[in-house]
C-alpha cells in the first residue's frame, strides 16, 4: 500500500509538473506564432471565399514563402523554385542559358555587378552598378532577386530587355539581350611582360575554379615569371571554399577568413598551407569585385602576400547556405557575415586597395575605347618594383 501511495504521489508530482510545463510554453507563446495563427486563417479565407475557386495551391505556398523571405530585408536570403534551383547547380557546372550577368542590390536598387567576358551582356557594354530599372517592361521595385534573376534567364535563342539607368542619367536605356548557352572558364593566363604573369580570375562560382587555377599557376611557373598580377576585376564571386582554397595557393599559413553567426560565434577558416606561388603578386580590384573576391583579396592584403590595386570593391559580406527541401525546391539562406583576417566587416563600404586607381565613368568609357588599362598599367609598374 505504502509503495502504491508513493508511485501515485511521484505520478501525481510529474502531472503537475507536466501541466505546468504546458501551460508555461502556452503562456510564452511568442509575437511569430501567434502572427503565423493569422496566417492560416488568411489561408483559410482565400480557401474558402475568394472569387475563384481553382488556385493553384503551389503558386500560393511558394509566393508565401518568397514573401517570407523578403521580409527579412536581406536581398540574398531567397528562395528557388525546383526548376531555378536545377538551374543553379547546372550555373556551377559551368554552363547555363542566359546573359552573362552577376546582379545584387543595393539600398533596394538591382544592380549590375558584373558581366561575364564575351557574353551578351559583356557585348552589349553593361556596366558594374548600372541601375536595372525594368525586365521586359515589367518594373524592378519591389522585385526580389531570384525573381530577376528567373526573369533574365531563360532559353537559349529567347530575347530579354533590360531598362537601364546609367549614372545620372533620368531615364531608363533599353537593352536587348538575345539569351545564349553560357560557358565559364574561371580563369585566363597570359604574359604580358618579361617575368610578369597575368591570371584573370573571372569567378569563385564554378567548382572546378581552384583546379584551374593551379593549372594557371603551373603555367606561370613553367613561364619563369618571377611576379604575378591577379585580375579580379568584375568578379562577382561565388562559393566560400573556392576562395580558401584559392587563398591557399598563395598564403603559407594564417587565417584566410572568419565569419560570424547569428550568435557572435566565429569560426576562423586558415589556410591548408598547400602554396603555390611564391613570388611577389599584386592584385586588382574594383566595384564589380564582390562576395568571394572580396574575401581573398582581404586574405592576401591581411597577411601581406599581395598589393592591392584598383578602386573600391562592391562590398557583399554575407554567407550563404543552400537549404533543399524535400519537392527540391530550396532556401539561399544568409547564416553567417565574414570578416577579413584582422576582422574588418566590409559590409557595403567594400575593399579599399593599397593604392587607388579610381577611373571616373566617362574617363572609363575614353579608355575603353582606346584599349589603355590605367589600373593594370599601375600594377605592372608595382610588380616590375617588387621584381627588382
Amino acid at each position: 500500500m505504502k509503495m502504491i501511495k508513493k508511485v501515485f504521489l511521484v505520478f501525481l508530482i510529474v502531472a503537475v509538473f507536466s501541466v505546468g510545463f504546458i501551460w508555461g510554453r502556452g503562456a510564452a507563446q511568442d509575437e511569430l506564432e501567434r502572427k503565423f495563427e493569422i496566417y492560416l486563417q488568411v489561408l483559410n479565407l482565400v480557401r474558402n471565399d475568394f472569387v475563384e475557386k481553382n488556385l493553384d495551391s503551389t503558386k500560393l505556398v511558394y509566393g508565401s514563402i518568397k514573401g517570407l523571405l523578403e521580409a527579412t530585408g536581406d536581398p540574398y536570403t531567397r528562395f528557388m523554385e525546383p526548376k531555378n534551383y536545377k538551374e543553379m547547380k547546372i550555373r556551377l557546372k559551368g554552363s547555363y542559358s542566359g546573359v552573362g550577368i552577376y546582379i545584387g542590390m543595393k539600398e533596394n536598387q538591382l544592380l549590375v555587378i558584373s558581366t561575364i567576358p564575351g557574353t551578351p551582356a559583356d557585348l552589349a557594354k553593361l556596366k558594374a552598378k548600372d541601375k536595372i530599372m525594368t525586365i521586359d517592361g515589367k518594373t524592378t521595385k519591389d522585385m526580389s532577386l531570384e525573381e530577376a534573376v528567373s526573369h533574365i534567364r531563360g532559353p537559349a535563342g529567347t530575347k530579354v530587355a533590360l531598362g537601364i539607368i546609367r549614372g545620372k542619367a533620368k531615364e531608363p536605356k533599353d537593352y536587348i539581350l538575345k539569351r545564349e548557352k553560357i560557358s565559364i572558364k574561371s580563369t585566363e593566363f597570359k604574359m604580358i611582360a618579361d617575368k610578369i604573369a597575368y591570371i584573370k580570375l573571372t569567378t569563385f562560382e564554378k567548382q572546378d575554379a581552384p583546379q584551374e587555377m593551379i593549372k594557371a599557376l603551373a603555367m606561370a611557373q613553367k613561364a619563369k615569371a618571377k611576379g604575378l598580377i591577379l585580375d579580379l576585376r568584375g568578379n562577382g564571386g561565388g562559393l566560400l571554399d573556392n576562395s580558401i582554397q584559392i587563398g591557399s595557393m598563395f598564403i603559407r599559413e594564417g587565417m584566410i577568413v572568419q565569419t560570424v553567426d547569428r550568435d557572435g560565434a566565429k569560426d576562423i577558416k586558415y589556410s591548408s598551407g598547400q602554396i603555390k606561388w611564391w613570388e611577389p603578386m599584386v592584385v586588382l580590384i574594383n566595384e564589380a569585385s564582390a562576395s568571394a573576391s572580396e574575401i581573398l583579396a582581404g586574405a592576401l592584403r591581411d597577411n601581406k602576400a599581395a598589393t592591392i590595386v584598383g578602386s573600391k570593391s562592391f562590398g557583399k559580406a554575407s554567407v550563404q547556405s543552400v537549404r533543399v527541401m524535400q519537392d527540391d525546391s530550396a532556401v539561399l539562406l544568409t547564416i553567417a557575415k565574414y570578416l577579413t583576417p584582422s576582422g574588418e566587416d566590409i559590409s557595403k563600404k567594400g575593399i579599399m586597395p593599397d593604392v587607388v586607381i579610381d577611373v571616373p565613368t566617362k574617363e572609363a568609357e575614353e579608355l575603353e575605347k582606346s584599349e589603355k588599362d590605367i589600373q593594370l598599367d599601375k600594377a605592372i609598374e608595382i610588380i616590375k618594383s617588387k621584381i627588382q
